[in-house]
């Protein structure tokens, strides 16, 4: 399942991803300019990178350079995990330079 239109993302791509046991992307594949950030929320596989296999588990989190060659598969059970895509080295503030205090908004629980 994509986030993209369903939440008018413009700053970045989101994906949910669940492959059944023993199923596999059916390609390899790289960007032109995104990285990708995968978090594993069930199950375990692998991941092929650049050549290399590594096994990966619920829980993982790892970062793939735009470049990087790249395939999944699921294992043994099935493997669920988000992909976020964003533009490589276009991050110009985060959570402590970007976020700012609201004084006058408040919900019922403050």
């Amino acid at each position: 399942m994509e986030f993209k239109e369903i939440l008018g993302l413009s700053g970045c791509e989101i994906s949910l991803n669940l492959l059944p046991k023993g199923v596999s992307v059916p390609f390899v594949h790289a960007h032109k300019q995104n990285e990708e950030l995968y978090i594993v929320l069930e199950g375990s596989g692998k991941l092929f990178i650049d050549g290399k296999e590594i096994a990966i588990k619920k829980g993982d989190i790892f970062k793939i350079d735009p470049q990087g060659e790249r395939c999944i598969s699921a294992g043994d059970e099935e493997i669920k995990f988000v992909c976020i895509q964003t533009k490589a080295n276009s991050l110009e503030q985060y959570t402590n330079t970007d976020g700012v205090i609201c004084e006058n908004a408040k919900p019922s629980w403050l």
